[in-house]
């Protein structure tokens, strides 16, 4: 196998290995990555914000092209290195990755509403979403935990795999600083209304494409966790556009679909109302349902992994096939010069 070859099956295996760290391990519990670029965000804010737009464009485009361009210099560093770009990768793969803390937060809910010990819950929901918790019963709990679910597969597990697969660890990074940076002030509050906005519709132009991905294989999947693909794609068909969120709106349609539940309707952030539609036609959720929804959000992240190693062995293989294609060019067109002067 060429030096060539083997850096490109690195590259693509890095993701396959990140995939499987973060399964293995979740997320550190101390010293997370992203939490100290969102530690170096909040610091820049104090710097940066104002009650503008343009300068939280400035502010996401500063954390963002910083955040890239570590994962270039990372490439760089790795180039011709096949063991290093297979360390590298599969480190960056797991620091942003979120799939496996998101199947412990539902398990930890399902036992302690299995429990039926509401104030845990309801404590232990902020893991997963901002809504208000307060007034929550078991059923809204359960539906709160599946959408929280569904729409953190997408974002935390098929986005940043189908980003990295894309562009490598450029990729995996900017996209991790985007989606995190969302997080932060992306919001509708009266602070971030205008601040946030770059910041909200970047990541939701990160995630259409993955969202829809991810939709794709929930459908395909809906067997494994006793669903039906038809009822999963006429949720996503009809339910979808109820949701405020172009990406939430697929992939948690999909997810009601494929699990024969109802999601969306009313829910309260920051006391104000949001009602998001229904999303399916099924049952009304229970705290049986968060098992199923944790292990298609597990089957789903699966997936994307193999075709995330799959679609990066064919990008690096094609950049290859670039890099020759103008390294011969460039020999012509020396050659070519050569041949103009001399007589």
């Amino acid at each position: 196998m060429t030096l060539a070859r083997r850096d490109s099956a690195a590259g693509a295996l890095g993701l396959l290995a990140g995939f499987a760290l973060d399964q293995l391990l979740g997320d550190p519990r101390r010293g997370h990555p992203v939490a100290g670029f969102g530690a170096v965000a909040a610091r820049l804010e104090q710097r940066t914000w104002a009650d503008r737009r343009a300068p939280g464009v400035r502010h996401v485009a500063v954390l963002v092209a910083g955040a890239a361009g570590l994962g270039v210099l990372g490439e760089r560093v790795a180039r011709d290195h096949p063991a290093a770009r297979l360390v590298l990768t599969a480190a960056a793969t797991w620091t942003v990755l979120g799939g496996r803390s998101l199947q412990r937060e539902a398990g930890t809910l399902s036992r302690q509403l299995g429990a039926d010990d509401l104030p845990a819950a309801r404590r232990q929901i902020r893991n997963l979403v901002g809504r208000d918790p307060s007034t929550l019963d078991a059923e809204q709990l359960a539906r709160a935990c599946v959408e929280s679910v569904a729409e953190n597969t997408a974002d935390a597990v098929v986005a940043p795999l189908f980003w990295g697969a894309l562009l490598g660890l450029p990729g995996l990074l900017g996209y991790r600083a985007v989606n995190t940076l969302d997080a932060m002030v992306g919001h509708r509050s009266p602070r971030y209304r205008r601040f946030g906005w770059a910041a909200a519709r970047l990541d939701d132009v990160a995630n259409w494409v993955p969202a829809r991905v991810c939709g794709l294989l929930t459908v395909g999947l809906a067997p494994l966790v006793g669903g039906r693909p038809a009822d999963a794609w006429a949720a996503w068909r009809r339910d979808a556009g109820q949701h405020p969120s172009p990406n939430a709106g697929v992939v948690e349609a999909t997810a009601a679909g494929a699990l024969g539940v109802r999601l969306g309707g009313r829910n309260v952030y920051g006391g104000v109302v949001e009602d998001r539609g229904v999303l399916g036609r099924g049952r009304v959720v229970g705290v049986a349902d968060i098992a199923p929804a944790a292990r298609l959000s597990l089957l789903v992240g699966v997936a994307s992994a193999v075709l995330a190693t799959g679609l990066r062995a064919v990008a690096l293989g094609m950049q290859t096939q670039w890099r020759r294609k103008a390294l011969v060019g460039r020999f012509w067109a020396v050659v070519r010069c050569i041949s103009r002067v001399t007589p």
